[in-house]
């Protein structure tokens, strides 16, 4: 009789049942907060950009600016670098210019890579007239991108001094900057999306061990950068 009675007294210490309850999901939940702020962040940009391209078609990707977590991705911009290179590819086959000018994409942007003998001659900074069209045509295609510019010259090892350039230096930045004024001059493009580089014999693609890895190190070329570095760019007043 006395069980019967304390089975049917109320149990005051069932809100621990619940309290435990309680602590165990709020343990959950920061061991998930935990282990999402600590995924891979690439394994997490696919995922993001995978789930975006099948919802609304588009890239996107992490964003390092202050407003939303995630900003569109330049799969528009490198769309339209890459119709620059096909047009870049015909003209290149038309005008039996393989072996003088190649074109490729990287992380930069569209480069155009242009042999110094289709432009200068040897030691010389001075366009060739009859070659100035070829350029003028190439810098047409490019006129009415938003992306900057950088026109970067290279040499080879070979010293140089002469009465005009004191090192390989000064060669190619004149170079450069003399590509820089057609293109501006001849062509159109807003001067201040465009910039004259000159790496001298200091960034060879190949080792300057022989008279054809010289001759391959000794171009111009011309970087279409991708829109995502327009803001390390410095702002014009």
């Amino acid at each position: 009789m006395k069980r019967l009675e304390d089975e049917s007294k109320p149990n005051h210490e069932r809100w621990l049942l619940t309290y435990s309850d309680m602590i165990t999901l709020l343990l959950i939940f920061f061991i998930v907060m935990y282990t999402i702020s600590n995924i891979n962040a690439t394994k997490f940009a696919q995922i993001a950009s995978s789930l975006s391209k099948t919802f609304t078609g588009t890239d996107y990707v992490i964003g390092q600016y202050s407003g939303s977590s995630f900003v569109q991705g330049n799969s528009g911009d490198k769309n339209s670098l890459g119709e620059i290179e096909k047009q870049l590819k015909v003209f290149i086959k038309e005008n039996n210019l393989q072996g003088m000018v190649t074109s490729y994409i990287d992380e930069r942007g569209l480069v155009i890579s242009m042999q110094d003998s289709l432009l200068f001659d040897l030691g010389s900074a001075d366009v060739h007239p009859e070659e100035k069209d070829v350029l003028i045509k190439i810098g047409n295609m490019l006129k009415t991108l938003p992306n900057h510019i950088r026109v970067e010259g290279f040499t080879d090892d070979l010293p140089i001094h002469n009465s005009k350039f004191d090192s390989n230096w000064e060669l190619s930045v004149i170079r450069a900057t003399n590509v820089v004024k057609i293109l501006v001059n001849e062509v159109g493009i807003e001067p201040q999306r465009i910039s004259a580089v000159g790496y001298g014999e200091y960034r060879p693609v190949v080792p300057n061990d022989s008279e054809e890895h010289r001759r391959l190190n000794r171009r111009v070329d011309i970087v279409i950068m991708n829109t995502e570095y327009n803001k390390w760019e410095p702002k014009s007043q």
